[in-house]
């Protein structure tokens, strides 16, 4: 169903209420997700970005809802990605002689992504073009999360249309801000922001901070997905420059797998002595658990403890996901510890501390190793090495 933002802007954008893995099983989205396109009719016809390719034909429709799609003169690809350029082949069949803007990395993405003949404008920050009434306006943000990612701002309407910055993986059945659970939109907000952004922090502040120097008047954010923020729209700014500084909530969470319950045991125990020290702390069972879910825990909290038997002279196979997770991610401010069961040879935990080193997640415990099935003592070292890093968390 189109959607009108204002007089003569349009979501004409698709809800994708079944996509449970995103970017190839990247990113889990239980929510479901949504690619939001905008069409804005002024003397010029223009869309801005279209939808992933399966949901084309639905796109072309919301088109036709408002105007004869031939009749678009520019489309706007504010990134090449397939969830937000798909369907632009399909588009320019219907509007052969539309001008493709891109940004000047853009123009080699599109380019490579769809190999066609287009009639392409490489734009930089600053940059405006006149559609009538209004001027689109473009600001370039690379590495926000891709070199070629722009932004594309509507003057006269005061709508910011900000690619993936904003946005969140939320099927919801309205599409402004105001309008849902408010939990779920900022739990969404966060996930997508733990598991894309966090490596790219430094460059969202300073990119927030140059947008914000621009003093355009901002009375809409609409990002490639989610929801559109109309209420209080900074307030989602403000969000990401707090989230940018990786300043942690004073809290721990204990990732794990096990293959005879003495791992699991031992994280128990851990948790225990964290409690015991008044530092809240989420326990996470890595075979039964989901990774992103697991990173944005990971993002909000001050501690990260890893723990894993050992299997073929190393941790278990769920647990290496999550530590390239922490390499990638380039997490700041955390402190972290191992611990493990063992038969054998015991390689994990010391396996699993140099990762966390490499990962620049200061050690600030002695790992843990037990071996068969945890003794008595075992667990009251599991106790003490909780405690010792609750008490780094509030020192």
């Amino acid at each position: 169903m189109v959607v009108e933002l204002t007089q003569g802007v349009y979501w004409v954008g698709v809800v994708d209420w079944a996509i449970r893995q995103f970017h190839g099983h990247e990113l889990s989205t239980h929510r479901g997700s949504s690619y939001n396109a905008y069409l804005i009719v002024d003397e010029k016809i223009v869309l801005v970005d279209t939808v992933w390719d399966p949901f084309r034909a639905q796109l072309i429709r919301n088109i036709s809802e408002v105007v004869d799609p031939a009749k678009i003169d520019i489309v706007v690809a504010n990134h090449a990605e397939a969830d937000h350029s798909g369907s632009l082949p399909t588009v320019l069949k219907y509007a052969p002689n539309a001008t493709v803007v891109v940004s000047q990395r853009g123009k080699e993405s599109v380019e490579g992504h769809f190999h066609q003949p287009w009639n392409f404008k490489a734009v930089k920050t600053g940059d405006k073009i006149n559609i009538g009434k209004n001027d689109l306006a473009f600001v370039e943000a690379p590495m926000l999360h891709w070199p070629d990612s722009m932004f594309t701002y509507l003057t006269g309407k005061n709508i910011f249309m900000t690619n993936d910055a904003f946005g969140q993986h939320y099927a919801t059945i309205f599409r402004f801000n105001d309008q849902v659970n408010q939990e779920e939109l900022y739990e969404e907000a966060l996930k997508y922001y733990a598991n894309i952004l966090t490596p790219f922090s430094g460059p969202v502040l300073k990119k927030i901070e140059e947008v914000l120097s621009l003093n355009l008047p901002v009375d809409v954010i609409a990002p490639s997905h989610g929801v559109i923020w109309r209420k209080d729209p900074l307030q989602i700014v403000k969000r990401y420059q707090q989230w940018a500084t990786q300043e942690s909530e004073k809290s721990a969470v204990v990732l794990y797998d096990t293959m005879w319950e003495g791992t699991r045991h031992m994280a128990e125990a851990i948790g225990q002595g964290l409690a015991a020290e008044g530092v809240p702390c989420k326990l996470f069972h890595m075979s039964v658990s989901d990774r992103n879910d697991v990173i944005a825990e990971v993002f909000k909290a001050k501690a990260i403890i890893v723990g894993s038997p050992t299997f073929n002279q190393g941790p278990l196979p769920t647990i290496s996901p999550v530590l390239e997770d922490l390499r990638g991610l380039k997490f700041k401010n955390k402190i972290g510890a191992a611990f493990g069961s063992y038969g054998w040879s015991g390689e994990a935990v010391e396996i699993i501390e140099k990762h966390l080193d490499i990962c620049k997640i200061q050690i600030v415990a002695e790992g843990v190793r037990a071996k068969w099935q945890p003794k008595p003592d075992d667990l009251a070292k599991c106790r003490e090495l909780g405690q010792k890093v609750a008490h780094a968390v509030i020192a």
